[in-house]
């Protein structure tokens, strides 16, 4: 079966692109936008599967989904494109009108279900052993030996004290009542009592030993079984996972493969992260190679309701994810003309720091749209940079509190050591007011509110930022309606904590406002820029402890 579908419009008037796709950050080109929207209009009147991508109703059980295109040029010089999906749609790898998967798991009678089948026989096993009346009766018997034998050793203990007590007493009066003679011999028994009681305790303890290891013996020996099991389930889950990580091999443009293992061995990762070539991109540029195919550009769309914990959003383009993607993406594209990396650009080329206040210890500027408050991997230039250069004489951090690079606005600068520790003491005891002005994609309901969602970094995508309630930081903002104009909304934001990208993770997210930031390249569309600004601060001077405050607005 051939998936290269040809376009059903003209594209006559389309210039091909010069290059391929920067995967990582890029515009998609009017064609793949074409591809993309006939894929939309396939989903939306396709007949041979259902999923619910939740646009309709029953939210409960919906299920948004990446979807990609490929531009691409086949043996007899067409133009068209390929069209895939991550993962699974409608519980399948593979469905009509999208290439496979790069390796298919679900082979009837291959490995993989050979496999699983083996893993679910033995977790059977397990779950029925571990419900083994035997093993909870040992167990109980267990807990039970050790709480009895510390009680009883407590006792002893106690006693001994007790006994300590008497004897003493009995000493002291001794000593005034009885002649030297008659004081030696009751010491003597005192002695020996004391002696006694010592290696009652020293049986007793050696007895309750004994008794809790003949327990433990056998909780083990009816334990024995289920711990191979265990150990059985697991080594047969490794070589399970080495055998697909082998399978799953990618082509480049050279004709070199390489397999799961080969690619990620030279990452910081070394093992493959779950779900490693499933995604569209890597799937769409394998079927290419594999019926050569020329890739001429590559976009990603999501489809659906949002995910509970990251952002997507219904009908935007989306950048290849870095944890997974990256790596089996920088072999597949290896010896390809691409893009440039815009990533790699100095964005605060040309932009100078305004200074707001001054004084010996510290500044107030107002930071810049699309500037680097510290160095970054690739790009030195920052807040931290020009003040260093500025103010050589200056000691201590310098940067007190950080703005994200896309956001502008005011942030406070110490100049000493001292000045420093007292301006960060009062972040974190949370004394300094800060207050934000946005400007949001679509309208608000409400006037205001507090939204509380927890955020955590996204290891498998940097540094996007997830809601999770399991092991996300508390994050919470304060939020009031300035204006709505032209299906958006200018707000207020008052962030009561201050975690990374928090103020366009809550207005983004679907358990937020839902309305991304308008210009937001990572949780919303891509724009001229963020419309977010840092516009008031208040604080104590570190110093004279005198209460400021500025304010600094911007035209949205």
């Amino acid at each position: 079966m051939s998936y290269f579908t040809a376009f059903k419009a003209s594209v006559d008037g389309f210039n091909l692109p010069e290059k391929f796709t920067f995967p990582f950050y890029y515009q998609p080109h009017p064609l793949c936008i074409l591809a993309a929207q006939e894929l939309q209009e396939h989903l939306k009147s396709q007949q041979q599967w259902q999923h619910n991508f939740g646009l309709t109703a029953d939210l409960e059980s919906a299920a948004g989904k990446m979807f990609g295109v490929l531009l691409v040029r086949n043996n007899a010089g067409e133009l068209g494109y390929l069209s895939a999906f991550s993962g699974k749609l409608a519980d399948q790898s593979k469905q009509d009108y999208f290439v496979p998967p790069v390796f298919d798991l679900f082979v009837e009678e291959g490995f993989f279900i050979k496999g699983q089948k083996s893993l679910n026989q033995l977790t059977e096993q397990i779950t029925a052993l571990e419900k083994s009346p035997l093993i909870n009766e040992s167990k109980v018997l267990l807990d039970a030996e050790i709480v009895a034998s510390e009680l009883a050793i407590k006792a002893h203990r106690e006693k001994i004290i007790a006994g300590r007590k008497i004897r003493k007493l009995a000493r002291e009066k001794a000593e005034k009542e009885l002649n030297s003679h008659d004081l030696l011999q009751l010491k003597k028994q005192l002695g020996q009592q004391s002696i006694k009681e010592k290696l009652q305790l020293r049986d007793l303890t050696h007895y309750w030993q004994e008794k809790i290891l003949i327990a433990e013996k056998n909780l083990q020996q009816q334990t024995a079984e289920l711990e191979s099991l265990k150990n059985q389930r697991k080594e047969l889950s490794a070589d399970l996972q080495q055998q697909i990580f082998k399978q799953y091999q990618f082509l480049n443009s050279k004709g070199i493969k390489k397999s799961l293992l080969d690619i990620f061995q030279q990452t910081t990762q070394v093992i493959p992260p779950a779900g490693a070539g499933e995604c569209a991109a890597p799937k769409l540029l394998q079927y290419a190679f594999k019926k050569a195919m020329q890739p001429l550009a590559l976009a990603e769309f999501w489809w659906g309701v949002s995910p509970k914990s990251e952002i997507r959003k219904h009908l935007n383009f989306y950048p290849a994810c870095q944890g997974k993607c990256q790596p089996i993406l920088g072999h597949m594209l290896d010896g390809m003309a691409l893009d440039d990396n815009p990533l790699l650009n100095n964005p605060a080329e040309g932009k100078q720091l305004e200074i707001i206040y001054q004084d010996e210890v510290m500044l107030v500027i107002n930071k810049p749209a699309e500037f680097l408050s510290v160095p970054g991997k690739n790009i030195q230039d920052s807040v931290l940079l020009r003040i260093q250069q500025a103010y050589p004489e200056a000691k201590g951090g310098l940067i007190v509190h950080r703005l994200d690079m896309a956001t502008s606005g005011l942030m406070l600068i110490a100049l000493t050591k001292e000045a420093h520790k007292q301006l960060q003491k009062q972040f974190i005891k949370r004394t300094v007011k800060k207050r934000y002005v946005a400007l949001l994609d679509g309208l608000l309901a409400a006037d205001k509110g507090v939204i509380d969602l927890p955020l955590r970094l996204d290891i498998d995508d940097r540094p996007r930022q997830l809601v999770c309630y399991e092991h996300g930081r508390k994050a919470s903002t304060r939020w009031e309606v300035i204006e709505r104009k032209h299906n958006q909304t200018k707000v207020y934001f008052y962030p009561l904590t201050g975690r990374t990208h928090q103020l366009r993770v809550h207005s983004a997210h679907i358990k937020g406002l839902n309305c991304p930031i308008v210009g937001d390249d990572l949780y919303g569309r891509q724009g001229i820029r963020l419309h977010l600004h840092a516009e008031f601060i208040a604080f104590n001077h570190p110093v004279t402890r005198e209460l400021m405050s500025f304010q600094v607005d911007e035209a949205f």
